[in-house]
């Protein structure tokens, strides 16, 4: 009888640590998430990266949203996704009369410097003309803060309150698959732009 007492204490002590590992299992889905795709946070303007992760708790109320936060935390997402899109066309270059460093917005027939000086002659100009992979990359940023929203958890719980099963299995596998599209594209098709908020070249 104690031998059998024994076993069935021990079966007990097993089916409690599996059930407890079991709870843990979307905590640590999102972690991973959050990990596969905080790199690619990089790939994003960084005043746009910093102004989002500085007004996402107080427009959220963090988290606590009534209805006027959603509308505010609604605005500032798209704000910020209209930011990525719009920041990826624009590069830099360095004034070879002033030695600074100035910024343009490509366009179709070339670079449009937004400075209000002396415009970038046109066979210069010409050299940063908007191409396909300019679209990509406006593309691919607009995924990846995507991914850094849904992994917010400021705006997933103002959005997602009380998420079904189905919800939290969607938020924790969706910035996965957004970080894996983010990063072959990225790899597949560099960009050689250093627009606003990026990271200016050694040579520019």
């Amino acid at each position: 009888m104690a031998t059998h007492a024994a076993e069935d204490d021990q079966e007990k002590q097993t089916l409690i640590k599996y059930a407890e590992s079991s709870v843990d299992d979307p905590p640590n889905l999102i972690q991973k998430a959050y990990r596969s795709t905080a790199h690619l946070a990089n790939h994003l303007p960084t005043g746009t990266a910093l102004a989002f992760q500085v007004l996402s708790p107080v427009l959220t109320n963090q988290g606590r949203c009534t209805d006027a936060n959603r509308v505010m935390a609604s605005c500032l997402l798209a704000l910020c996704a209209l930011s990525c899109c719009l920041l990826s066309f624009t590069d830099s270059f360095r004034d070879e009369a002033t030695g600074r460093v100035r910024y343009g917005l490509a366009t179709l027939k070339g670079l449009w410097v937004i400075d209000g000086l002396k415009p970038l002659p046109p066979e210069l100009a010409a050299g940063y003309r908007l191409g396909l992979v300019d679209l990509l990359h406006a593309f691919t940023s607009l995924l990846v803060f995507a991914a850094v929203a849904l992994l917010d958890k400021n705006v997933a719980s103002c959005f997602y309150p009380t998420p079904s099963e189905d919800t939290r299995q969607v938020l924790s596998a969706l910035p996965v698959g957004i970080g894996v599209i983010g990063s072959t594209l990225l790899a597949a098709f560099p960009t050689s732009r250093h627009g606003i908020g990026f990271p200016l070249s050694p040579d520019t």
